[in-house]
């Protein structure tokens, strides 16, 4: 893994959940923190554009059925 320095300026609250969340959870390193923050940001993200994917295509399924093509119970 390549890595490359960054200077951010972030608030004094949002320092200190990183902090108590690096503790916590056994993180040796703000930046992994940092990395576990955006690994989930895009996780939420791609989760996002499933749904919306999923919903741009939901019309197709009230499309009529032939009767042959249907389920039968």
């Amino acid at each position: 893994m390549h890595a490359k320095k960054l200077t951010i300026s972030i608030k004094t609250s949002s320092l200190k959940f990183i902090g108590e969340y690096l503790k916590v959870h056994g993180f040796k390193t703000r930046s992994q923190v940092i990395e576990k923050a955006i690994a989930l940001l895009r996780e939420q993200e791609l989760e996002s554009d499933s749904r919306e994917a999923a919903e741009e295509n939901e019309p197709l399924s009230e499309l009529p059925v032939a009767e042959h093509l249907k389920e039968k119970d």
